[in-house]
């Protein structure tokens, strides 16, 4: 054993891989003082490469950096609004994927990190904040009202404050503190159209002007292969007002059915209007294409869709499909 193969630098990172994965460790305090002793400034070094790495979608090594940020400063609570941010942005991403269990698993994940930052005293108010965004983008709308007007008690961020407010009239407008909505949505997810749908068409009538009800009719009747009625509930949510990229796809999803390729793409266009980089609907760009005969556009597509997420699966399957001889 050559003593000289240790260093500071391996001594840091060794640390920092025993507190990302076992910060309760025996003797952790002392791997933390001996870790910012030798990088006095590792704090905003390491965060700085974690955003990096969350930018480039390098979520495994992302991941393991603000992990080893919260073991090596348990009682801050920014590393591990860092973490919870990652997963949620990950389980975006896994979502345009269609990998539906693995986002829910990342979702659970970013949820255990906010329970966390919820407790801390003093209270964090920026947890409070990103929490209730996190939280409406679960379909959680009861707790993210509450945990908007407790931000709202404790922020002095007049910005943030105003963003808060106009997040809580958003809720109220859309009827979504209405249980229906939450009922409808939730029995669609798992997969109780007949349920759901009944659900949806009780909330129109209570909110016949409230685009999202639609989409919501227009989801169950497509889950449940009605398509012209699809059609239908999504087009007058964009009458009602949808810009979302998810009602111009799900559009798009019952006008291919309906052999009306031509609309189909232009929705699709539509969508990725909204979102350029929801690698879901590029990916479906390039199935309408390949559905249309067009195989070198469809190429173009899956491979802009490896581009912004070299792991995506299902455009490399459509890649080697479009490859395929037999494809016409």
């Amino acid at each position: 054993f050559d003593l000289g193969m240790i260093s500071p630098e391996s001594i840091v990172t060794g640390i920092l891989r025993v507190l990302a994965w076992k910060p309760q460790i025996a003797h952790a305090d002392s791997y933390r003082a001996i870790a910012t002793t030798l990088r006095p400034g590792i704090l905003a070094e390491l965060s700085d490469a974690g955003y990096a790495k969350a930018m480039a979608k390098e979520w495994d090594i992302a991941e393991e950096i603000f992990l080893a940020l919260v073991g090596l400063f348990p009682s801050m609570p920014e590393p591990l609004l860092d973490l919870a941010l990652l997963r949620e942005e990950h389980a975006k991403t896994l979502h345009e994927e269609s990998r539906e269990e693995a986002a829910e698993a990342e979702e659970e994940s970013a949820h255990h990190c906010y329970a966390k930052l919820l407790g801390m005293e003093p209270p964090f108010s920026p947890a409070f904040y990103h929490a209730a965004f996190f939280y409406v983008r679960i379909h959680r709308y009861d707790r993210a009202l509450s945990l908007f007007t407790t931000f709202i008690g404790l922020s002095e961020d007049e910005e943030k404050i105003s963003s808060a407010k106009r997040a809580i009239k958003k809720l109220e407008e859309l009827g979504y503190l209405d249980a229906t909505f939450k009922e409808a949505y939730d029995f669609i997810r798992m997969g109780d159209e007949e349920k759901g749908l009944e659900k949806a068409l009780a909330f129109v009538e209570r909110h016949p002007k409230v685009w999202n009800g639609w989409f919501l009719a227009g989801w169950a009747y497509r889950k449940s292969g009605a398509w012209e009625k699809g059609a239908e509930a999504f087009q007058k949510a964009i009458l009602l007002g949808s810009r979302e990229a998810d009602t111009f796809n799900e559009l798009s999803l019952c006008q291919i059915e309906m052999g009306h390729l031509d609309e189909a793409r232009k929705s699709l266009e539509r969508a990725l209007a909204a979102e350029p980089e929801n690698v879901k609907i590029i990916v479906n760009l390039g199935a309408l294409a390949l559905k249309r005969g067009k195989k070198g556009e469809a190429l173009g597509f899956f491979r802009s869709a490896l581009e912004i997420d070299p792991n995506d699966d299902l455009a490399r399957q459509w890649i080697e499909k479009s490859e395929d001889p037999e494809t016409e």
